[in-house]
């Protein structure tokens, strides 16, 4: 341990006695001296903090890890480098391969907003982006209209909060000829919607092509005759 400042002065008022020859004491009680004058805080103002510490600590550690890395690799510093531009180039092309993870989709939130409209006021702005090519706006604009126009038309209740899909469960059972087309946008709705999914304008010309469908659909009612409730689905097919 070297001594310093006061060490080294208080070291020499030990070894010292007066004008006298230096006095010999014992290594052990010499250590300890400069251990006391050492401890004192005026030689730890300047110190790191705990935080710079670590910081320290950790980028030691890095470097004493990479430099074991480099010794072991073929090619030392250069191969280690080689290997980790190979990897980053194998991130990127997985990035642009596969794209953003995507979020699974969900049905949690509502289907409509605060704002009531029309079916034909949904409609008409559904049409209004699909001419710009707004298509996620126009599949979501287009699907409030479906069900808008059920609401309407008395087929489904007015029900504040519902989802997509539970518009299309309770609409295709008063529509089953229809009941499929109706899941499948519900899930295009909640997949452009909620899962991170691009529509597109075949998706978009689908679902307009269900809402004119269902406008000329008629329902099947509880409690009809089986002969006229065959009578009802060729009407709506039709």
């Amino acid at each position: 341990m070297r001594l310093t400042g006061g060490a080294l002065r208080a070291a020499t008022v030990l070894l010292r006695s007066g004008d006298g020859p230096p006095v010999t004491i014992p290594r052990d009680p010499a250590r300890e001296a400069a251990r006391r004058e050492l401890s004192k805080r005026m030689y730890h103002e300047n110190d790191p903090g705990l935080l710079q510490r670590a910081l320290n600590a950790f980028w030691d550690w890095l470097d004493r890890l990479f430099g074991e890395a480099a010794t072991a690799t073929p090619g030392g510093s250069v191969g280690l480098l080689v290997i980790v531009v190979a990897v980053l180039a194998l991130v990127a092309a997985l990035w642009w391969r596969l794209g953003t993870p995507r979020r699974p989709p969900t049905s949690s939130a509502t289907l409509f907003d605060d704002r009531p409209r029309t079916a034909a006021e949904h409609r008409a702005a559904a049409e209004a982006h699909a001419a710009q090519g707004h298509w996620n706006q126009a599949v979501q604009e287009r699907m409030r209209a479906v069900v808008r126009s059920l609401e309407e038309r008395a087929l489904l209740d007015t029900r504040p909060g519902r989802t997509a899909d539970e518009a299309a469960s309770e609409a295709g059972r008063t529509l089953p000829d229809h009941a499929d087309r109706l899941r499948a946008a519900a899930r295009d709705f909640d997949d452009v919607t909620y899962g991170g999914r691009a529509a597109g304008e075949a998706m978009y010309r689908r679902l307009a092509a269900l809402d004119d469908d269902l406008q000329r659909a008629k329902p099947q009612l509880a409690g009809k005759a089986p002969g006229a409730a065959h009578d009802t689905r060729q009407g709506a097919t039709g």
